[in-house]
């Protein structure tokens, strides 16, 4: 078998393609969730907080050679962190959601015997005593 042969069918494998597409979307999602972050909640953040706009929070730690200032951007910090916990969240919401959908359906419980067993049982264990 060919390389190129060999490589087709790795390709091709179901758990590859799955993979593709999942990184794709969640590309895509994180975008989504960034922008959800920065454009809506921060703002609202950052209103509640007294009109603090976090995409400028910054420490000034003085002046490069050329001049320029150097920022510590601590609130861009935050809003990464923001992104993170709101994805790793939803993330897990929708795992949790798709775990349960696989699990079979829990059996319920036999219910008691019908009453002619019940009473052969008690025949049958009379039966035995003598």
């Amino acid at each position: 078998m060919g390389l190129a042969a060999e490589f087709k069918e790795f390709a091709m494998k179901g758990n590859v393609v799955d993979l593709a597409v999942g990184v794709i979307v969640g590309g895509a999602f994180g975008k989504i969730v960034s922008s959800m972050v920065a454009d809506v909640l921060m703002p609202i953040l950052g209103k509640a907080m007294g009109g603090v706009n976090f995409a400028t929070l910054a420490v000034d730690l003085g002046k490069d050679p050329a001049g320029a200032a150097v920022l510590l951007k601590y609130g861009v910090f935050l809003q990464s962190v923001f992104d993170f916990v709101i994805i790793a969240f939803v993330l897990f919401l929708a795992l949790r959601a798709i775990n349960n959908l696989k699990k079979p359906p829990v059996a319920a419980a036999p219910g008691a015997p019908p009453r002619q067993e019940v009473l052969l049982e008690e025949i049958r264990d009379a039966l035995r005593k003598r």
